[in-house]
């Protein structure tokens, strides 16, 4: 089994109005999503949810900050889960099944640091 990020990519502004039951909603999809996980023969070894692009704070080389958001774009990276599956294939198909209703994922496999992947 290798390890693969799946990297949650939304449109922060989905959520802004969004109600109670809505919100729950999204919940109640990515709690799915972690049984389905186990279910399809992966495992979730970690992942969060991250706070609006708005809150991020950029610390450049030489250690100058710029608050957030940095680039003008429609979606963010807004959470992620790293998840154990047998390749590529079988990552992507987990990946299909993340919620991320107001965008898209990305799946891209873990670095081992043992090996230079470049």
């Amino acid at each position: 089994m290798a390890k693969y990020a799946i990297l949650i990519y939304e449109d922060p502004n989905f959520y802004t109005n969004m109600s109670p039951e809505a919100w729950g909603a999204v919940i109640d999809a990515h709690d799915t999503f972690t049984r389905q996980v186990t279910e399809l023969g992966g495992s979730i070894e970690g992942g969060a949810a991250l706070a609006s692009p708005t809150t991020a704070t950029k610390i450049t080389t030489g250690g100058a900050l710029t608050d957030g958001p940095f680039v003008e774009t429609k979606e963010a990276f807004g959470g992620f889960y790293v998840v154990e599956a047998r390749d590529l294939d079988h990552a992507i198909e987990i990946g299909k099944l993340c919620p991320a209703p107001g965008g898209g994922v990305e799946v891209r496999p873990v670095v081992d640091p043992t090996t230079n992947p470049f």
